[in-house]
């Protein structure tokens, strides 16, 4: 099963050009890396929707995929070409890691160049750089951070960049309290011939992971957790207009 999307890397270009640019695909696949040499973290990573044919560039997911694990992909056709890579580009684009085992797979660059490194927009400057001042008048406020498909833990250059957003606020504006509220995504979805769901307890391990990392980034300010199910997909920028990965989050309410 795993060795037919290899095979079908030369159906998916003329397949893929049928789909609109900002057109939501998901679904289930082992990732492939593609040995590019593009200076600083250079190589490609593409995975293969079986179902359709199509293979799809998600290297600008800001969590990579393990290679040793099936990824559940989730993102918008970009109108970038697929010369860098060979695959059709999904950006924005999510790749959270599932529990099925992969064969790791690596092709080479096959004359593709892959891409230049180039800082992202979600980068943390060092924690001795100053932080921007936060003006006033300071009222309740919502931070929020997002997860993987399953998983509770803080993502790197992405959750750090947006607790370090919410803490930098915090500090200045000393709020009387903080609600943070986890969600998981408990309904049912069906997914390459797959039902995925989130377990209910996930939403309370999301709160609990952030209401920590607040403890720990500003001290003395009361951190109170809550949790919900069922989540339903929310207009959260920083989601890069996913309707799922806006279900996989935990909200920082801070309140004066």
């Amino acid at each position: 099963m795993k060795t037919i999307a290899f095979a079908l890397a030369a159906l998916a270009p003329a397949q893929a050009m049928a789909q609109q640019t900002g057109e939501l695909v998901s679904f289930i696949a082992c990732p492939v890396y593609r040995d590019t040499d593009s200076g600083r973290k250079s190589g490609c990573w593409l995975a293969d929707d079986v179902t359709s044919g199509s293979r799809y560039d998600v290297s600008q997911s800001p969590y990579k995929p393990d290679w040793s694990f099936e990824v559940l992909v989730e993102g918008r056709i970009s109108a970038e070409a697929p010369t860098a890579c060979g695959g059709t580009v999904l950006g924005p684009v999510r790749t959270s890691r599932l529990t099925t085992p992969c064969t790791r797979h690596i092709l080479p660059a096959e004359e593709f160049k892959g891409r230049k490194y180039v800082l992202p927009r979600r980068n943390n400057d060092p924690l001795g750089a100053p932080r921007p001042v936060a003006t006033g008048p300071f009222t309740d406020r919502t931070f929020t951070t997002y997860f993987e498909f399953g998983r509770d833990f803080i993502i790197y250059q992405y959750d750090d960049w947006l607790l370090d957003q919410a803490a930098n606020w915090i500090r200045q504006a000393r709020p009387k309290k903080l609600v943070v509220t986890g969600f998981a995504a408990t309904d049912p979805v069906e997914i390459s011939g797959r039902t995925l769901a989130e377990p209910a307890a996930l939403a309370e391990d999301r709160a609990e992971v952030i209401a920590r990392s607040l403890r720990r980034l500003v001290p003395g300010i009361p951190v109170e957790t809550a949790w919900q199910t069922g989540a339903k997909p929310v207009a959260e920028p920083e989601a890069d207009g996913l309707p799922a990965q806006s279900q996989r989050r935990a909200e920082i309410r801070a309140l004066f």
